[in-house]
Order: C-alpha cells, then structure tokens, then sequence
C-alpha cells in the first residue's frame, strides 16, 4: 500500500498543493515506488481520480487509491494494482473527512541507472505527468 509522507498533511492546512511520496506496489502501473506526487487538497473529486487519504483501519497512515464510485456515506476507493489490494474491498466506503485531496500531478525521479544521453532524454521527457480522472479504469476497476 502507498505510504505518503506527512508532508501532504502539514500543507493542508493552509495551502491549495501539498507534496506526497508514494511507497509500495498498490497503484502500479499508474504510480511506482518513489513517485512523487502533487496533490491538490481542496479538489473536487469525480470518479476516476487518484485521490491521498487517510487510511480508514489506520489513520495515521496515508494512501493512494483511485476513486471508483461515490456511495452511501463516502467513496469506493480502489488499487490499480489488483494483487496489491488494501482497499476499499478490505475496509469498505471510505468517509469524505479521510480524503484529504486528489493528486494532480505525478513526478518519476531519476534513476543511477539513467546515465547516457539518450536515458536521459527519456527520463526527461517522462518525468512530470498530469494525473487526470481516468473514467475508463473507474469502470473496469469497479467489474472485479
């Protein structure tokens, strides 16, 4: 499961963006381990988004997930990567007070690895990605 660093917490307050990491497996292929993420904490959220929030078991700890479906009492929360799971099909709804913001953007750092000119370019021309509401995995995501 993606943990976020608490980062995105301290920011809510009293700005609109905050910065979160992402950790672990849950939404690849969307985000990977390492990613960092912009996320917008007074979004509104619409299906389909990736969305930072608390998690519901553990609030202390922060996620990812993707937004699938608004339902009686919050959001159906799911993992792009089915096999990561903790999710909504875990823990259930989650309440719209855990949902702290909805990530705009994603940023892949550089890896060592990445060291000839044609890496970089590559790296360049891939690291910083809009994250827009992808309706299409909400509806695919909510049929397993």
């Amino acid at each position: 499961m993606p943990e976020l660093s608490q980062e995105t917490e301290h920011g809510r307050a009293g700005q609109p963006f905050g910065v979160a990491e992402v950790t672990g497996p849950s939404m690849v292929p969307t985000l990977y381990h390492g990613d960092v993420l912009v996320v917008q904490h007074r979004g509104r959220i619409r299906p389909g988004d990736i969305v930072v929030l608390r998690h519901p078991l553990q609030q202390d700890l922060l996620i990812v997930k993707r937004a699938t479906e608004r339902r009686e009492g919050g959001w159906w929360v799911l993992a792009d990567n089915s096999f990561a799971g903790n999710d909504s099909n875990d823990y259930g709804v989650v309440p719209d007070e855990l949902i702290l913001g909805k990530a705009r953007l994603r940023f892949r750092p550089r890896t060592p690895d990445q060291r000839s000119p044609v890496a970089l370019l590559r790296w360049a021309l891939s690291a910083a990605r809009p994250l827009f509401s992808d309706r299409s995995a909400s509806r695919r995501l909510r049929a397993r």
